[in-house]
């Protein structure tokens, strides 16, 4: 196995189904609308994807739907095996084990990069900058990298909406992720997550550009809705769900909001040298 944080190992081998929470009720939003944020800026010919911590294959899947090929990275090693046998026989698909730190891919090889993992499991600011430079050596100029973060304040909402800020060491661990960013569960609870680095909508952006990216855009991905269990009994319907995806879409690039969101997705290009 790549070398891992083994708490974070632990949790995603013994815990937590990554691929199977992006497919269960009110958490679909967040598939649905990283999709749909892709999908916007993708031409429609037949685009090479290098998916970087790409997990068991949950975004894989609908880009080689899509018509794209996608070779899948990720540094642990039942991940890999776990998207292999979901999509190992599906035409374009390609996977191994590796770290995005660096990718054992050549130089400016793909059209797309995603980046839906790493940057929130390296909370060491120079790891996340050799995540930025691998992304920019691999894809090629005028290429697209798709970067998702998780709100420096996502723990604060979570814990008000779930009622768990009134537990005294949840409460300590959001006071932590607010002044620092380094997101650490201290207790045996696994729903507190595990070691992530919880960023700043501003900071992820001035991380790509200072990576010689141009940034298109950071919107907001679930909007206050991915925050809110209670429509938890509203995904179901598809009238309320089709609502609810609206919501989010309407103040994605509300700069204010950005932060309200669970997770955040920025859009940036590597640029094509003027000759």
């Amino acid at each position: 196995m790549t070398e891992i944080d083994p708490e974070i190992a632990r949790y995603y081998t013994e815990t937590w189904d990554e691929d199977a929470r992006l497919r269960s009720g009110l958490n679909e939003l967040e598939l649905v609308r990283t999709r749909e944020i892709v999908r916007r800026h993708l031409s429609e010919r037949a685009l090479e994807v290098l998916d970087v911590g790409g997990g068991g294959g949950v975004h894989a899947e609908w880009l080689l739907d899509d018509g794209h090929a996608v070779h899948l990275i990720d540094p642990m090693a039942s991940h890999v095996d776990q998207a292999i046998a979901s999509l190992g026989e599906v035409k374009g698909f390609s996977a191994e084990v590796a770290d995005g730190r660096s990718l054992p891919v050549d130089d400016a090889s793909f059209d797309v990069v995603l980046l839906f993992g790493p940057l929130y499991h390296l909370p060491d600011r120079a790891d996340r900058a050799l995540v930025w430079r691998e992304a920019k050596r691999v894809v090629r100029p005028g290429g697209l990298v798709f970067a998702a973060a998780i709100s420096r304040f996502a723990s604060l909402y979570g814990g008000l909406t779930e009622r768990e800020i009134f537990v005294d060491e949840f409460r300590a661990i959001v006071q932590r992720d607010l002044a620092t960013g380094h997101h650490q569960n201290t207790t045996r609870n696994e729903r507190y997550f595990t070691a992530a680095y919880f960023q700043h909508p501003e900071e992820l952006e001035a991380e790509s550009a200072e990576a010689g990216f141009t940034v298109r855009e950071v919107l907001a991905v679930e909007g206050l809705a991915g925050a809110l269990p209670q429509l938890e009994q509203d995904w179901g319907d598809p009238e309320r769900r089709g609502i609810i995806i609206e919501s989010a879409r309407m103040v994605e690039s509300e700069p204010s909001l950005l932060g309200a969101s669970p997770h955040i997705l920025l859009v940036a290009e590597r640029p094509i040298p003027v000759i």
